[in-house]
């Protein structure tokens, strides 16, 4: 998915603020909404601050998005678990799935990463093999964008973010292009 389409669909969907933390994956985004404006990107130093900042927002009326890697996920649990989570604040989370195209190339299916040992090999990243455990061990539901499916997916997990009252991740698996 090319960055102004994402950006396109927050704003359709009603997103009013992106925050979080740029990588190689998402820089475009971000790229593109500090040139566009809308919606607002606030960019943070912690991706903890994320939730919290996007808690507040939203107590004032927005309605935020939060843009981080699946690294920036296993620091901010804290913030997810005991401020969006326990507030009910229903909040789209997109999250870089970094590692992920190697741990399907190692045949490991992302549900069930195979214990400790697969956290050892030097070949795959252990941020991936924990995404999805540690989503559902904190009881967010996510779904993993696939080409093709992109505003839908997107869409689904915002209305269900608002419908539950509660973080909806979606993992972004590829780059977001230009």
């Amino acid at each position: 998915m090319r960055a102004p389409e994402l950006a396109s669909v927050l704003t359709g969907l009603g997103a009013t603020h992106v925050l979080g933390i740029a990588d190689n994956d998402t820089a475009a985004l971000f790229d593109h909404l500090q040139a566009h404006g809308a919606p607002t990107l606030l960019p943070v130093t912690r991706e903890g601050e994320a939730f919290a900042i996007a808690s507040g927002l939203w107590i004032g009326g927005a309605r935020p998005v939060v843009v981080i890697q699946n690294t920036g996920l296993l620091e901010s649990g804290d913030s997810l678990r005991g401020t969006a989570m326990r507030m009910g604040v229903p909040l789209l989370c997109l999250i870089g799935y970094r590692g992920h195209a190697k741990m399907t190339r190692a045949g490991i299916v992302p549900s069930n990463p195979s214990g400790a040992r697969s956290l050892q090999r030097s070949e795959l990243d252990s941020a991936a093999l924990l995404t999805e455990p540690t989503l559902r061990a904190w009881g967010v539901p996510f779904e993993v964008l696939r080409p093709g499916a992109e505003r839908d997916t997107l869409t689904r997990a915002w209305k269900r973010a608002q419908n539950e009252h509660l973080p909806v991740a979606v993992l972004l698996t590829a780059p977001l292009g230009r």
